[in-house]
C-alpha cells in the first residue's frame, strides 16, 4: 500500500487563520479558553454524577442538567458544523485531555516529573486532535489508517514545512502552537 504524504502546510493554514481573525470569524484565544472552560464542565457533569451515586439526592441530578446544557451551548460556538460523531468525539477529545491532564499534575505534586510528562504529552495531543478536527485541519473523508497513525491534512506542501517523519498528533500539536496563543488580548 503506498503511503500518502502527510506534510500539513503551516504557511497556508496561518495565513487562513490571519484572514479568518481579520474578518473577526475566528477568535482562536477565546475559543481556546472556552475550550478549557468545556473540559471544566464536563468534569463537573461527572462530579454531579457522583455525588449523586453516593448520596441519591435528586439535586445532583438537576445540576448536572443544568450543567450539561451550558456545557452544550459553549460546545455549539466552537463546534459549528460536524458530520456524523465529530460532536460526540470533540467532547471526549477534551474530558480525556482534562483527564490525562489532571492526572500529570497529581504526579508532578508527587514529585514524579516523568510521569507528569508522559501524562501531560498524551492531554496536548487529544487536545491537538480536538482543534484538528474543528479547524478543519484534517480531511476525515479521505482518513486511511496505517500503522503509523498517519491522515491527510486538508492542505499539504510539496515543500514540507513540518521537518522529518512526525506522527499526526506532532504535527497537529505544531499547527496548534501555531494558531492558539492564549495571551492575545
Amino acid at each position: 500500500m503506498k503511503h500518502q504524504r502527510v506534510q500539513p502546510d503551516i504557511n497556508e493554514f496561518m495565513n487562513k487563520v490571519k484572514k479568518m481573525e481579520q474578518g473577526e470569524k475566528l477568535d482562536l484565544s477565546s475559543d481556546e479558553d472556552l475550550s478549557i472552560g468545556i473540559m471544566n464542565l464536563i468534569s463537573m457533569e461527572e462530579h454531579f454524577f457522583f455525588t449523586y451515586s453516593k448520596t441519591g439526592d435528586t439535586k445532583y441530578l438537576d445540576l448536572l442538567n443544568e450543567i450539561r446544557e451550558m456545557r452544550k451551548s459553549a460546545l455549539k460556538r466552537i463546534i459549528k458544523d460536524y458530520e456524523g460523531e465529530v460532536w460526540c468525539i470533540s467532547k471526549h477529545l477534551l474530558a480525556s485531555s482534562m483527564r490525562f491532564m489532571e492526572v500529570g499534575t497529581k504526579a508532578l505534586t508527587k514529585g514524579d516529573k516523568n510521569e507528569a510528562q508522559i501524562m501531560f504529552k498524551n492531554s496536548y495531543q487529544l487536545y491537538s486532535l480536538f482543534w484538528g478536527l474543528n479547524l478543519g485541519l484534517l480531511n476525515t473523508k479521505d482518513m486511511k489508517q496505517t500503522q503509523s497513525a498517519q491522515v491527510a491534512f486538508i492542505s499539504e506542501d510539496p515543500k514540507p514545512t513540518v521537518k522529518g517523519s512526525a506522527s499526526m498528533f506532532e504535527k497537529l500539536g505544531q499547527l496548534v502552537k501555531k494558531a492558539i496563543d492564549c495571551c492575545k488580548e
